[in-house]
């Protein structure tokens, strides 16, 4: 079985990513934040993985504390072995929802390194207005096109 937690999965793909070491990137990410906004958000999953990944190892020594070989539980630890199981699953999926978010910060960073810079000024100035660009084949000045406004139409009585 491997030891390879969620962290260093996402440690690694941090790395990976940005071709430096995790020290470096920390260090970058907190004094040059606006520099990099996709490196500063990737390291801030990060670090609340630090502390989910901490709690996961404490559930997890509990729980095998608990159920050791040889050591038969009293009717108390039962409740705390139900718990302790229910914390460390709830640990291993924040960890796993953290991960897949690092993932798609660094999709992101892929994606916008390969977009053309006036596609991203146009995503941006979109972004910025908060509108929706106008459907193929109408004018930008055309309305839209409005609901039927009207009484609703009475359908045939109850049936019998």
């Amino acid at each position: 079985m491997s030891n390879t937690t969620a962290l260093d999965q996402a440690t690694a793909m941090i790395e990976k990513a940005w071709n430096r070491p995790i020290d470096a990137l920390e260090s970058l990410a907190i004094r040059r934040p606006s520099d990099d906004p996709l490196l500063r958000s990737a390291m801030r999953i990060r670090s609340a993985m630090v502390i989910t990944d901490s709690a996961a190892t404490v559930h997890q020594d509990r729980l095998h504390a608990l159920t050791r070989p040889g050591h038969v539980p009293a009717f108390y630890d039962l409740k705390r072995i139900t718990s302790s199981a229910a914390d460390l699953r709830v640990a291993k999926a924040e960890s796993s929802t953290s991960l897949q978010a690092i993932s798609h910060v660094i999709e992101a960073r892929e994606s916008a390194a390969t977009t053309s810079p006036a596609a991203r000024l146009t995503q941006a100035a979109v972004a910025r207005s908060g509108h929706t660009p106008c459907p193929l084949g109408q004018a930008p000045d055309q309305p839209a096109p409005s609901a039927a406004v009207g009484p609703p139409v009475a359908g045939p009585g109850p049936r019998r």
